[in-house]
Parts: C-alpha cells; sequence; structure tokens
C-alpha cells in the first residue's frame, strides 16, 4: 500500500485554521506530510470553523509518531535561565 492510496485518518480537529496550519508545518518539520480540511464554503464563512472545526488529516500508517510529535510539542516547556 503505497501513499497515494493509504487510508487517511483525522489526526485532531482545531478551532481555528490558523491554529491547524501551525501543527501541519510542526508535522511537516518531522517529515510526515499531513492534509487540512474545513467546511467554511471555501474560506468565505470562517465562523464555520468554530461549530464544524478545521481536521488536520495523517496517513494512518503515520498517526502513531504524528501524535507523539505534537503531545512532544504541546508539552514542551523552555528552561528557564532565572535561578
Amino acid at each position: 500500500m503505497d501513499e497515494e492510496t493509504g487510508k487517511t485518518i483525522v489526526l485532531k480537529t482545531f478551532i481555528s485554521e490558523f491554529e491547524a496550519e501551525i501543527a501541519k508545518g510542526i508535522l511537516e518539520e518531522e517529515g510526515i506530510k499531513s492534509y487540512i480540511s474545513s467546511d467554511d464554503t471555501g474560506g468565505m464563512r470562517p465562523h464555520l470553523q468554530l461549530t464544524l472545526g478545521v481536521r488536520l488529516i495523517v496517513m494512518e500508517k503515520d498517526l502513531q509518531r504524528a501524535e507523539e510529535i505534537l503531545d512532544a510539542y504541546n508539552n514542551y516547556t523552555p528552561e528557564s535561565d532565572e535561578e
């Protein structure tokens, strides 16, 4: 099964396209291809993103690694130089 015919799965649903684009960029930096899907009538009704969400989609084979990458990013806290 190659990437073109592989099964896709929704990794996460966001409330804005901006948040989804950030997550997509993080995954792409790690070599995971992802796609964004939203039903906001081509951007003409962005308020629909709040109710319907913006879906970040990955290949099923990449799901576990993608979850780990986003979890690590979301749980990251920079070290403080103050002592």
